[in-house]
C-alpha cells in the first residue's frame, strides 16, 4: 500500500511531531511513528469498509420500503443495481478483508452507524447515483466506474465523515490524502476476472519497512553534521528562517545522499521536491533544489557519495 513516497512523508510527519515536542526520546518516537503506520493502514481498511457499509444501508432502506403500509409500486419492485454493484460484492466477499477488520476489531462503521447513514443519504440524493441507476449498461466497468466517482466526489471529500475521524484519531488527518489515493489506486486495479480481492498489505515487503525506520534513526542520530552542510550553503540565512518542513526534508534528502547507497541522487532529489510542492511554502521546492544541487555535487567532488549499483549517481 505504501509506497517509497508516502514513507518519506510518514517519516517527515514523525520528525516534525519530534522536533516540535523536543523530545528526545528516540525509542519512543520510533515507536510512535510504526504505530503511526499501522493506524494509517487501519484507516485504509475502515475506508474499503465503508463503501460494503453503505452498500449495506442501502439494502436496508430498499427493504424498510417495500414493508411500508402505502409502499408505491418502484418501493415494491426497487431498483437493485447498486446493490448488485460487482466491485462492492468482491470486497464484501473478500476473506483477506473479512480477516484484517476481525484481526484488528474495527468496528467503527458498526458502532457508529450514523456516519454511515450520512454517506447514504448523500449518495442517494446524488445525480451520478441517479444517472448510474437509470443506465442502460450493467457491466463490471461501469459497476467500478460508479464506486470510485462516489468515493470522489462524496466520501473523500466529506466534512462530517472528516471531523469523525479526527475525533477518533489526530493523525488520521494528516493520513487521509495518502489513504484516500490509495484506496482510488485499488478500486481502479481491481479487476473482474481477479478471483478473489486481495487487499494490499501496509509495506510492499520488509525492505520497506526498514526504510522508514532507517531514515527516521539515521536523519536524527546525523541531523547536527546535515544542518551544518546546510548552513555552508545559505550563509545568508538564518537557521529559524528556513521553514520547518523545508528543514526536515534537506535533512532527509541529505541522509540518503550519505546512508543509503542504493537510492541514486536523482531520485532522493526528485521525490523530495514533489514533497516540498504538496506539504510546503510556495517557494520551498526552488529553495529545496538549489540546496540539494549543490550539495549533491559537492559531496560528489570529495567522494562523500558512494553508491551502489549502475546510474545511482
Amino acid at each position: 500500500m505504501l509506497t517509497r513516497r508516502h514513507i518519506r512523508v510518514k517519516v517527515m510527519q514523525s520528525m516534525y511531531a519530534f522536533t516540535q515536542s523536543a523530545n528526545d526520546n528516540l525509542i519512543a518516537e520510533q515507536k510512535f511513528l510504526q504505530k503511526s503506520m499501522g493506524e494509517m493502514y487501519d484507516l485504509f481498511l475502515l475506508n474499503l469498509d465503508l463503501l460494503v457499509q453503505v452498500k449495506n444501508k442501502a439494502q436496508d432502506y430498499l427493504e424498510k420500503s417495500q414493508k411500508k403500509h402505502l409502499a408505491t409500486n418502484e418501493d415494491k419492485n426497487p431498483n437493485l443495481k447498486f446493490i448488485q454493484n460487482k466491485l462492492i460484492h468482491k470486497i464484501e466477499h473478500s476473506e483477506n478483508l473479512s480477516e484484517l477488520l476481525d484481526d484488528k476489531k474495527l468496528t467503527n462503521w458498526q458502532q457508529d452507524d450514523e456516519y454511515v447513514n450520512i454517506i447514504w443519504e448523500e449518495v442517494k440524493q446524488s445525480e451520478t447515483y441517479k444517472d448510474y441507476l437509470t443506465s442502460d449498461l450493467s457491466s463490471f466497468q461501469e459497476d467500478k466506474e460508479f464506486i470510485i466517482t462516489i468515493f470522489k466526489e462524496i466520501i473523500a471529500p466529506n466534512d462530517k465523515l472528516y471531523d469523525y475521524l479526527e475525533d477518533k484519531k489526530l493523525t488520521w488527518l494528516d493520513d487521509l490524502p495518502i489513504v484516500n489515493t490509495s484506496i482510488l489506486k485499488f478500486l481502479k486495479k481491481e479487476k473482474e476476472a481477479n478471483p478473489e480481492v486481495k487487499v494490499p498489505k501496509l509495506f510492499k515487503n520488509r525492505e520497506d519497512e526498514e526504510f522508514a525506520i532507517e531514515l527516521f534513526r539515521k536523519t536524527l542520530l546525523n541531523q547536527e553534521a546535515y544542518v551544518e552542510d546546510i548552513q555552508e550553503k545559505t550563509p545568508n540565512w538564518d537557521k529559524d528562517r528556513i521553514a520547518g518542513v523545508d528543514s526536515i526534508l534537506l535533512k532527509m534528502a541529505i541522509c540518503e545522499f550519505m546512508k543509503f547507497p542504493s537510492i541514486p541522487v536523482k531520485v532522493t532529489i526528485n521525490e523530495y521536491l514533489e514533497i516540498a510542492k504538496e506539504y510546503s511554502t510556495p517557494k520551498s521546492s526552488v529553495f529545496i533544489n538549489g540546496i540539494l544541487d549543490k550539495l549533491s555535487k559537492e559531496y560528489k567532488s570529495s567522494e562523500k557519495i558512494n553508491k551502489i549499483g549502475r546510474g545511482l549517481m
